[in-house]
């Protein structure tokens, strides 16, 4: 869709630069050490050989330039009256062509030096050949400064332009400035033009992009226009002339009814014959805007006698144009704005296309299939009956006469109404409901039963069975006689409990103890949860039970966990050496300070020491994290090796500021032998 790609150009860089860069390609590219013992024809090839590489860089970097710069002869007139107005058509090509001409001249002189090295007799004369060669191609390019300073800023200005493809379907507005085509562009289009209650806040031309019967629009806003000769018109205004002139698409001529634009309905209508010549061989709509401030039926009849003569060719109008109102505010008339301004202009490149002479060479690929009859029998239109009475029906008569329709009907007749206002502009919102075409039942009402078609792997008619309503009623009256003979046999059908009077009432108690407890949990009022038996301390009727089921005795039991205790002490000595010297630090650990068995009065009870053993912290590692300080230098190393290469991709851009080389490396860098030419 874009033709033109004004962002692919690459950056022009100052006439220093450019001579720092040459010049230190030259140096690295080239062999860098040469003596006077040396053949006189291998010294020669050595000066020659950077005079040529330093013309050759110059003319590659020139041509580069001027053929990504686009040539205004051979773009669209368009973007080349864009380009005379933004910057100067002759100013453009004047800064081109001294560019042009420094490259025939660096070529030129490369040429005569070299012949003057073809003849040097020693390696001081080379020397001072190749020293005034390459002097004066620098000179040269010094003195394109202001050439490639000016060039650099159009090269900017250009990649700002918004993507204009001048062949495709356009949309575009027009008008007195603050009439509201910005805020018109935003209904339309996802784009966001900037917005203000004074004039000429679009300065430039903006592009957004909206879709009508799946196809992609392009809608373009200008800059307001006034009413004075074209020779005083400013660049801003002049941008949007370009484009009436130039783009062939559907033109929004916006007047601002309310005159809160500053500017009167004469001056506005004023202004549409002095630019009526732009309009022509073109689709042409009049938007009335901000009929929400004020109706056209408002308007004083001499103002609207003016805006009706735009539409008439005998008062110097344009014929066929139609005259729409809109209000971007409340967003009245803007969908039918948009499809009228869409269906014209579609109507006008149909029209344009088929009068065209190309059409007729491809009209003879074309081929209408027309179906034959298969056998002669009569198949003519069948409505159904239900159908064709919808179709008659009238929803007051129905009322007035009182007549009931079926429910296929009323939905036939709903799709209508639905249809009927959706072409008035009113877009109705759809029920989408899918089952009330889907199924044809019996009963209307059943369409609406939610019944799944697979339930646990099988068929849902694998689940229902005839008979389930008289198995049901069976089930019932056998179990109200089973509760009749319970109550004549003088029991509740409720007591089936086997539990006496106190037992009962215990039984209720723990129930209702159990549900404030819960009630408790639920509702957050304690604090926090209650703690078991086994965090408490174990009591004696449990521990009698639990040893029992371990078959030991209480004595026996306290010498096991003794020499638990021992047993764990020492395999911690002998894994821990180091630990032994906390003794000097702290009091070490004795029998009643670890965990323990102690045999108090009737029971056993198992408690943990209140007192806990201090162990010092140790002191910190100097790595901070890793194992040790060579650990931390080598990670650090390695996540600056990963950095290196990300670096290395934040090249220099036209956003940075510039900062002198003080140290070029044509300079100061190494010398280097005469066999090897890659980088270093």
């Amino acid at each position: 869709m874009v033709l033109y790609n004004f962002k692919s150009i690459q950056v022009v860089p100052g006439s220093r630069d450019f001579v720092d860069v040459v010049l230190s390609k030259t140096q690295r590219k080239t062999p860098t050490e040469v003596h006077k013992q040396y053949h006189i024809s291998r010294i020669r090839s050595f000066y020659m050989r950077k005079v040529k590489f330093t013309q050759q860089s110059y003319h590659d970097k020139l041509s580069q330039i001027i053929q990504d710069f686009p040539l205004l002869d051979d773009i669209h007139p368009f973007y080349a009256d864009l380009v005379n107005v933004l910057y100067d058509k002759d100013h453009y090509k004047l800064a081109l062509g001294q560019l042009n001409t420094a490259r025939n001249l660096i070529d030129n002189i490369a040429k005569d030096y070299l012949r003057l090295l073809k003849y040097g007799d020693s390696l001081y004369r080379c020397k001072q050949l190749k020293r005034a060669a390459l002097g004066r191609m620098c000179t040269l390019m010094l003195k394109q400064n202001s050439s490639l300073a000016y060039l650099e800023q159009v090269r900017q200005h250009l990649a700002r332009l918004p993507s204009i493809d001048p062949n495709t379907r356009t949309l575009l507005m027009c008008g007195y400035p603050n009439v509201g085509k910005s805020s018109f562009m935003n209904k339309m289009t996802r784009a966001n033009v900037d917005v203000q209650p004074y004039a000429f806040t679009t300065k430039s031309l903006f592009v957004g992009h909206t879709d009508y019967k799946y196809n992609i629009w392009q809608v373009i806003d200008t800059p307001g226009i006034l009413d004075h000769p074209l020779e005083e018109r400013n660049t801003i205004e002049m941008q949007s002339i370009t484009a009436l002139a130039h783009l062939h698409a559907a033109v929004l001529f916006l007047i601002d009814i309310s005159e809160r634009c500053g500017y009167t309905i004469k001056q506005q209508v004023d202004l549409f014959f002095s630019i009526k010549a732009l309009f022509l061989n073109k689709p042409l709509i009049v938007v009335i805007n901000k009929i929400d401030v004020r109706r056209p039926e408002d308007v004083p009849a001499d103002d609207w006698a003016l805006i009706q003569s735009l539409t008439d060719p005998a008062k110097g109008g344009v014929g066929g144009t139609q005259i729409l109102p809109m209000s971007t505010l409340t967003e009245e008339g803007v969908s039918k704005v948009k499809d009228v301004a869409c269906t014209t202009l579609l109507a006008d490149r149909i029209e344009k296309k088929m009068a065209s002479s190309k059409i007729s060479k491809d009209l003879h690929r074309l081929r209408t299939a027309q179906p034959k009859p298969r056998d002669e029998k009569v198949r003519s239109v069948f409505i159904p009956e239900s159908v064709a009475n919808a179709r008659l029906a009238d929803p007051d008569t129905l009322n007035k006469n009182k007549v009931t329709l079926t429910p296929g009907q009323m939905e036939v007749l709903q799709e209508e109404q639905d249809d009927l206002e959706y072409q008035k502009g009113i877009i109705p919102i759809f029920d989408i409901n899918l089952w009330k075409r889907k199924y044809l039942l019996k009963d209307d009402s059943w369409k609406f039963d939610i019944i799944p078609e697979i339930m646990d792997g099988r068929n849902i008619s694998d689940f229902i069975d005839p008979d389930i309503l008289e198995r049901l009623d069976e089930l019932e009256r056998e179990e109200e006689a089973l509760i009749e003979e319970l109550r004549a046999n003088g029991g509740d059908a409720s007591d089936e409990s086997d539990l006496d009077d106190e037992n009962q009432e215990l039984l209720d108690e723990i129930h209702a103890r159990k549900s404030e407890i819960k009630m408790d949990r639920l509702l957050g009022k304690t604090g926090r949860p209650k703690l078991t038996r086994q965090h408490k301390g174990l009591d004696k009727d449990h521990m009698e039970r639990t040893l029992t089921r371990m078959g030991v005795e209480e004595e026996e039991l306290g010498d096991i966990m003794d020499d638990v205790a021992d047993k764990s002490r020492d395999r911690s000595k002998s894994r821990r050496p180091s630990e032994r010297s906390l003794s000097r630090h702290g009091r070490k650990r004795d029998r009643s300070e670890s965990r323990g068995v102690s045999v108090e009065g009737r029971g056993l009870s198992l408690n943990r020491s209140q007192s806990r053993g201090s162990s010092k912290t140790p002191a910190p590692v100097d790595g901070e994290g890793y194992r040790d300080l060579p650990q931390k230098e080598e990670a650090v190393m390695l996540g600056k090796e990963g950095m290196r290469k990300r670096n290395k991709l934040g090249y220099k851009g036209e956003g940075d500021h510039h900062i002198p080389n003080l140290m070029p490396k044509h300079l100061f860098a190494g010398k280097r032998g005469a066999g090897k030419t890659g980088r270093r």
